[in-house]
């Protein structure tokens, strides 16, 4: 509860970001999730490639965010600075907890890996639908507007997925 409220209480700038990064590695996963599916796999592959395709995008963030820093203030990160980006990042990762669960419980046996890579495809969609919510929803929007923007995203989320999976079939 109490994590809620500092989160609530965080700066509009600090809450953007945090949800931009959640937004990224979210797509990324759904893209790994779908190159899988696409592709004779175990569960343990398909776990490491998760693994390793989303700790490198958590890292390319990271590394983006010090080189952008250092490029408007012309000095390195520290203290609060670092430990917001660190936290940013990291906490991303968060949009991986469904889809780790499934995937392991195909690599425990208790699943077979396409219900767990068909199950992870559709959490990590219901996810950005709320990452969508959670981002119109303190908006000074009437009703109307909300929706639009919110169907808006989904839209433009389901043309992200149409194109990764053209990419993954050329």
């Amino acid at each position: 509860m109490e994590r809620n409220r500092e989160r609530e209480e965080s700066p509009p700038e600090e809450r953007a970001a945090i949800l931009k990064e959640r937004i990224y590695i979210t797509f990324t996963a759904l893209a790994v999730v779908l190159a899988l599916r696409a592709h004779a796999v175990s569960a343990g592959e398909a776990a490491l490639s998760l693994a390793v395709a989303v700790l490198g995008t958590v890292l390319a963030v990271f590394v983006a965010d010090v080189v952008s820093h250092i490029a408007v203030h012309e000095m390195l990160p520290v203290g609060a600075e670092l430990r917001h980006m660190a936290r940013v990042s990291l906490g991303a990762l968060g949009a991986l907890i469904l889809p780790a669960v499934f995937i392991g419980l195909a690599v425990a046996d208790r699943w077979e890996i396409e219900t767990a890579l068909r199950a992870s495809s559709i959490a990590l969609i219901a996810a950005l639908a709320a990452i969508g919510w959670l981002a119109v929803r303190r908006a000074r929007l009437p009703t109307w507007q909300r929706i639009v923007v919110l169907c808006a995203e989904v839209v433009l989320g389901l043309l992200v997925i149409a194109l990764e999976l053209l990419a993954h079939s050329l």
